[in-house]
């Protein structure tokens, strides 16, 4: 089990969702926007580090398993202006995760389509309509908070996160060592993952 908290980056909005991963199954826990209402750019990245930091705190308080979170990484805009922004957005996020001592995964936004929708060029809409199937939700979360939700979901379904999570499980109480970044395994180990 683990919990992936997703985040969509934005300087006047920032969109979040978040899931709880049990084998292949997906459960939503929680999704929103944090609104800055503000034309000062400083004050906006304030908003966005504070917000994602109360949020995912008050879900570390809760949680007995580990959470990781995702991000989407900056598209190159037309304007290069907006590009700026986003990317200062995408600090914020970014900043608030590192600073409670969580992994941050990025994806493209055309990973992320291509996870949820099963195509990389997919329309918001069908973004929305995708995640209330995989969640089973009721109701269509806002763009935002939908397009947190989809990182979560891509996240939970790259390969690279499935096989974390299947390594940290198998390195449990196994002695296993870690040397320059990388697992090191043993005969026994790799017998477990099969």
């Amino acid at each position: 089990m683990a919990i992936i908290i997703g985040i969509d980056p934005g300087s006047r909005m920032t969109g979040y969702g978040i899931v709880q991963q049990t084998g292949d199954k997906l459960t939503y826990i929680d999704a929103g926007t944090i609104r800055t209402d503000t034309k000062e750019m400083p004050e906006r990245l304030k908003r966005i580090f504070n917000g994602l930091t109360r949020i995912t705190q008050h879900h570390l308080k809760y949680a007995d398993e580990p959470i990781y979170t995702a991000i989407e990484q900056v598209f190159m805009a037309e304007n290069p202006d907006s590009a700026l922004k986003l990317g200062q957005a995408r600090g914020a996020a970014i900043a608030a995760m590192v600073a409670l001592d969580l992994e941050v995964s990025e994806y493209t936004a055309r990973q992320i389509k291509q996870a949820v929708c099963g195509y990389g060029a997919a329309a918001k809409e069908q973004v929305q309509e995708m995640v209330c199937r995989i969640l089973s939700l009721d109701l269509v979360p806002q763009a935002d908070a939908a397009d947190g939700l989809a990182c979560a979901i891509c996240h939970a379904h790259s390969s690279h996160s499935m096989n974390k999570l299947i390594l940290n499980s198998a390195m449990r109480g196994r002695g296993a060592s870690k040397k320059k970044g990388r697992w090191r395994l043993t005969e026994e180990d790799l017998g477990n993952l099969r």
